[in-house]
C-alpha cells in the first residue's frame, strides 16, 4: 500500500511541475498514512519535476522522519494540522502558485467567471490573514486549518495555497484548477474587471456537473499521459 501511495504522490508531484506550479524545490504534497503513523510527503531538496517514489517520505505527526531517505519540509504542518482537524482530508497540496498569488494580494473576491472557478465559489475562498511567512510549527497550522474550516482551499496572501482533498487526485487537481480560476480572473480583472459571473445557483450546479470524482480522474490521467510523452 505504501508504494502505491508514494507512487500517487510523487506523481501528483510531477503534475504539479508540468502546471507551472514549481518554485525551485519548495512546495509540497502529502497523503495520509493509512496505518496513522502520520504523512506520506514529498522530501525537501527536490523539485516538483524530480519526485519519484524514493523522494516520497513518512513524517510522523510531531515531524520525525520514520521512512525514507530525506529531509522533511519545514512547512510539514501545513499538511500535519490540516489533516488532524480533517478526518475527511487525506491529501494536502501547498505550492506557490504565481496566479494565485498575485490574485490574493488584490483583496478581489474569486468569482466564478469559469468552470474552475465553480469548483470553490461559494463561499469565497478563505483567505489566511495571520501570516504571509512560512507555517513552521502545529500553533500556526492549527490556525491554518481553522481558516479553512470545511472548504477544498485557502489563499495564503504574500506565500501561496493550500488544497485538499480525500485522495491524491482531487488534492492535486484542486490546486492546479484554482491557479487557474486565479489566472481567469487576474486577466479580467486586467481588462477593467468582470462584468458578468454565475450566480451561486449556477457555480454550485456546475460544481455537481463539472467536477465530481470521475471528471478530476479524467483530468489527472490526461496530465498523467503528457507526462509520459
Amino acid at each position: 500500500m505504501s508504494d502505491a501511495l508514494r507512487d500517487e504522490v510523487a506523481l501528483g508531484c510531477r503534475i504539479l511541475a508540468l502546471e507551472d506550479q514549481g518554485d525551485f524545490v519548495w512546495g509540497h504534497v502529502s497523503a495520509r498514512d493509512p496505518g496513522g503513523q502520520g504523512i506520506w510527503m514529498k522530501a525537501a531538496t527536490r523539485g516538483f519535476e524530480e519526485i519519484g517514489r524514493e523522494e516520497v517520505i513518512l513524517v510522523s505527526w510531531d515531524g520525525d522522519v520514520l521512512s525514507g531517505d530525506g529531509r522533511r519540509h519545514i512547512e510539514y504542518p501545513i499538511h500535519t494540522e490540516l489533516m488532524r482537524a480533517r478526518p475527511d482530508v487525506n491529501c494536502v497540496v501547498h505550492t506557490h502558485a504565481p496566479w494565485s498569488v498575485a490574485f490574493a494580494s488584490l483583496e478581489e473576491p474569486l468569482r466564478p467567471i469559469s468552470h474552475e472557478g465553480a469548483l470553490f465559489v461559494p463561499p469565497d475562498v478563505p483567505r489566511f490573514m495571520r501570516t504571509g511567512s512560512l507555517i513552521m510549527d502545529a500553533d500556526l497550522g492549527a490556525a491554518l486549518a481553522a481558516t479553512i474550516g470545511s472548504a477544498n482551499a485557502a489563499l495564503i496572501p504574500h506565500h501561496g495555497i493550500v488544497t485538499c482533498g480525500a485522495d491524491a487526485v482531487t488534492g492535486v487537481m484542486s490546486a492546479v484548477l484554482l491557479e487557474r480560476a486565479c489566472r481567469h480572473n487576474m486577466r479580467a480583472l486586467a481588462a477593467g474587471g468582470p462584468k458578468t459571473w454565475s450566480s451561486d445557483e449556477e457555480a454550485l450546479e456546475k460544481r455537481e456537473l463539472c467536477w465530481p470524482p470521475a471528471l478530476l480522474r479524467q483530468a489527472w490521467d490526461y496530465l498523467a499521459r503528457r507526462l509520459e510523452g
